[in-house]
């Protein structure tokens, strides 16, 4: 399994709720991402959140689209996000959706991981490639 590591950038605007879509609860936001290090290039895509009556809980999940150049190649695939946080203890998994790699990046397979600290994100991406033809 190849890894790549680096920063990103994020970028998260609010989006108004659409009258007759959905319970007016559930939050919905356009995510903006510029990945540095390993992986070069943008990500787009949509959140919808929820939170608790209780501090420090509550859900979100996402869909992304990264287009990218990675070891060399360029292309794009998606990242599906599940995110939870229990009374403040978070909990996310973000997997590469099957069969989402276009061009180069055809075949892309595994999972991706985020840490904040200091007021920067990074990511630790865990993938496999199958060799170009």
């Amino acid at each position: 399994m190849a890894h790549a590591k680096g920063t990103f950038e994020v970028k998260i605007t609010p989006q108004p709720a659409e009258d007759g879509v959905g319970d007016p609860g559930v939050g919905r936001m356009a995510i903006e991402k510029q990945f540095q290090g390993d992986m070069q290039g943008l990500g787009r895509g949509q959140m919808l959140a929820m939170g608790t009556a209780v501090d420090g809980s509550a859900g979100y999940v996402a869909m992304e689209r990264v287009k990218a150049s990675l070891q060399g190649r360029q292309g794009s695939f998606a990242l599906q996000h599940n995110g939870t946080m229990h009374r403040g203890t978070p909990q996310l998994s973000i997997a590469i959706v099957p069969d989402s790699g276009t061009d180069e990046l055809a075949g892309i397979a595994g999972t991706l991981s985020i840490t904040v600290a200091n007021g920067v994100h990074s990511y630790d991406l865990h993938y496999t490639l199958p060799d170009l033809p």
